[in-house]
């Protein structure tokens, strides 16, 4: 900051694969993804009617925490999938949720109570620090689903997985940890709810080329003074 030098992001690189990352997680929670690839791999197809059944999505209710570049994909995909999509976003007005096919919540703690799946897409503040602790989490339907693809200590690890464990929802994505990659004391890295990844939300062919082709235009353009005000971190 003190030598003026311009730190610019690829702000529209990768909000289609993290949305479709979120419902990746969704998908393999809901459909038992690795329980019923096992029950046939191991021979036990005939029990398949022992299996828990799997569960679907239509008319489920989809809380977007957070609805910046995506969470706006993130809500295209939901509502093809004809979900009910609830946004809490403070910054955000009523009006732009509206227009994408959402319903603004003003208050968080009334957000998570009627919500099937919990999807965060924020950043990592000292108002969001450990946002989703034990006693949030708590309130949620014990068929919630909570997903976390943005930071690392939004959702307190440890509380996450006491309220599992106690059976308080019903299972968890996490592509993101508070300290990375994860110490071995970590109790998520043994918990069966949770699905679990390598904070790669973004890592697609496609996503990585468009990363390459809007760094370079960031450079093309800040050199021709045409760089998108947007784009740049503010130190």
């Amino acid at each position: 900051k003190n030598k003026d030098i311009k730190i610019a992001i690829t702000a529209n690189a990768n909000a289609v694969t993290v949305a479709e990352h979120v419902l990746s997680n969704l998908f393999y929670i809901t459909k038992k993804g690795t329980l019923y690839d096992e029950t046939v791999r191991t021979g036990k197809f005939s029990d398949r009617n022992k299996l828990p059944k799997m569960i679907e999505l239509w008319n489920k209710n989809f809380l977007i925490v957070g609805f910046g570049r995506i969470g706006k994909a993130l809500i295209k995909r939901c509502l093809g999938l004809e979900m009910n999509v609830n946004v809490y976003d403070p910054y955000v007005l009523e009006d732009e949720i509206k227009q994408n096919g959402g319903k603004k919540i003003d208050k968080l703690d009334d957000a998570v109570k009627s919500a099937d799946v919990i999807s965060l897409h924020v950043p990592l503040t000292d108002k969001t620090k450990n946002l989703f602790n034990y006693d949030l989490i708590k309130t949620l339907k014990k068929n919630c689903i909570l997903i976390n693809a943005s930071r690392g200590g939004i959702v307190n690890e440890f509380d996450l997985d006491r309220a599992l464990n106690e059976n308080l929802i019903l299972g968890a994505g996490i592509d993101v940890f508070e300290k990375e990659p994860p110490e071995s004391s970590n109790p998520l890295l043994s918990n069966p709810k949770v699905f679990l990844s390598p904070h790669t939300a973004a890592f697609t062919e496609e996503c990585m080329t468009r990363m390459g082709v809007e760094t370079i235009q960031n450079i093309i353009d800040f050199f021709n003074e045409n760089l998108d005000r947007s784009k740049i971190v503010k130190l």
